[in-house]
């Protein structure tokens, strides 16, 4: 052999170990990678399990405390009944508005424990759903004759539209009914004058949109995004006068997920907003909604 082809041997064998030592820190470059990623698996199934451990204990927790706060409301609403029915005697002007404020401070503590424990029942997927066929009339008739002893404002009107050429709705009407008192109730609230309306009308085929309309403070674009999360309240000179939990607006999107629908809010600032729970005509058995309720789990867990 000459010299030329010693020496392209030579080149051959040297790019030759060259290519295998590459291949070789490849090899144990990817090997690591791998033991990387598998240590990053178990690291995330940890922290999975930690969070499904942590959410379990805060619904056992709310659930627990939400069941205990309500003794002690419910004692403090009815002797401030007693007191303002003057069972023990009269009250002076100044005493019958300090009770008054007593009554109104425990109804409003009692309808966030009832929104914790309902929450928590959400997240701990124990809530039953009992669908069944009502007419929608029904429906606002009861909604009407709730709010009636508790509209104290008269400078704001709440109308419901007769819900005219719509099919029977199978569906947990208590479940809806929740979600529309909600919606009516902070309408009532941020609307210092004006009008709140209640609504329903078809969509497509299969599906009734609930709207719940005011003439109130309404909410700016940046907030619309935020309005159903846990805790959230708008930042606004009557909202911090007016102060809530911010759990309410949440149980409504929960609910009607778990209902097979969704809520939406149109809104703009000093004009006013219009919430609404979209739900299907029919809900599907227990295998959908069983599917929504988990579904409503994960979203909870996820905020």
């Amino acid at each position: 052999m000459n010299s030329t082809g010693l020496a392209d041997c030579e080149d051959r064998d040297d790019a030759l170990t060259t290519s295998r030592r590459e291949v070789d820190e490849l090899r144990a470059e990817l090997e690591e990678t791998n033991r990387g990623v598998v240590a990053l698996y178990a690291e995330l199934d940890a922290q999975a399990q930690q969070l499904q451990k942590a959410t379990e204990l805060k619904s056992r927790f709310l659930a627990y405390m939400s069941h205990e706060f309500r003794t002690p409301i419910s004692a403090i609403r009815s002797i401030a009944r007693l007191l303002s029915d003057r069972v023990d005697g009269p009250l002076t002007p100044e005493q019958e508005k300090q009770v008054g404020f007593v009554d109104t401070t425990a109804t409003e503590l009692a309808e966030m424990v009832d929104d914790l424990l309902d929450l928590a029942k959400i997240e701990a997927g124990r809530v039953d759903i009992s669908p069944a066929w009502f007419e929608m009339v029904d429906l606002f008739s009861a909604l009407r004759g709730m709010f009636r002893p508790v509209l104290h404002n008269p400078s704001t009107a709440l109308i419901f539209e007769e819900p005219e050429g719509l099919p029977k709705l199978y569906t947990d009407d208590r479940k809806l009914s929740q979600i529309l008192r909600n919606f009516v109730s902070n309408a009532l609230k941020f609307t210092p004058q004006g009008e709140v309306r209640v609504s329903a009308m078809r969509v497509g085929d299969d599906a009734v949109r609930f709207s719940v309309s005011d003439t109130g403070i309404g909410i700016a674009p940046e907030h619309h995004a935020a309005v159903f999360d846990d805790f959230s309240q708008v930042d606004s000179p009557m909202q911090k006068r007016l102060r809530g939990t911010g759990l309410g607006l949440s149980l409504c999107r929960q609910l009607s997920v778990l209902l097979g629908g969704h809520v939406e809010v149109q809104s703009e600032l000093g004009k006013g907003s219009v919430f609404s729970v979209t739900l299907p005509v029919q809900l599907q058995g227990q295998g959908p909604a069983q599917q929504a309720q988990e579904k409503a789990q994960k979203e909870a867990q996820e905020q």
